[in-house]
């Protein structure tokens, strides 16, 4: 039994509570995956992004995300001015409902890049 694995580029559609649904960006056939085996992933995605499946057999086994996402501060504690200490971070929690911690001086829309494998904040977008 041979395995045949692919990588290919999808974009997301939408969530449905049920589903997560995505589109082949080259036979643009669209598919749904369950929510709860892609729910990590979907804390960083918007709809029209696009990301890669890994397909075994045919089949879509997992999200690949870009090393980078670029989002939108939705909630986070007002900034303090003048503070220069570096390593303090408060929790931010950006436009797809994904917390990260962030440094102090990130504000309620900044545009941030993060680290979706790790959660982690890199910089301001």
């Amino acid at each position: 039994a041979r395995v045949h694995t692919e990588v290919r580029n999808v974009q997301f559609l939408y969530d449905d509570g049920t589903d997560a649904h995505f589109m082949d960006e080259e036979t643009f056939e669209q598919f749904g995956l369950p929510r709860a085996s892609v729910e990590d992933e979907l804390a960083y995605m918007l709809p029209s992004s696009t990301v890669q499946i890994l397909q075994v057999n045919g089949e879509p086994s997992g999200l690949q995300l870009p090393t980078s996402v670029e989002l939108a501060v939705a909630e986070t504690e007002p900034g303090v001015k003048g503070d220069t200490v570096s390593n303090v971070t408060k929790p931010a929690t950006l436009e797809t409902g994904a917390v990260v911690q962030v440094p102090l001086f990130v504000n309620v829309g900044d545009r941030i890049k993060v680290d979706p494998r790790e959660a982690r904040y890199i910089s301001r977008a």
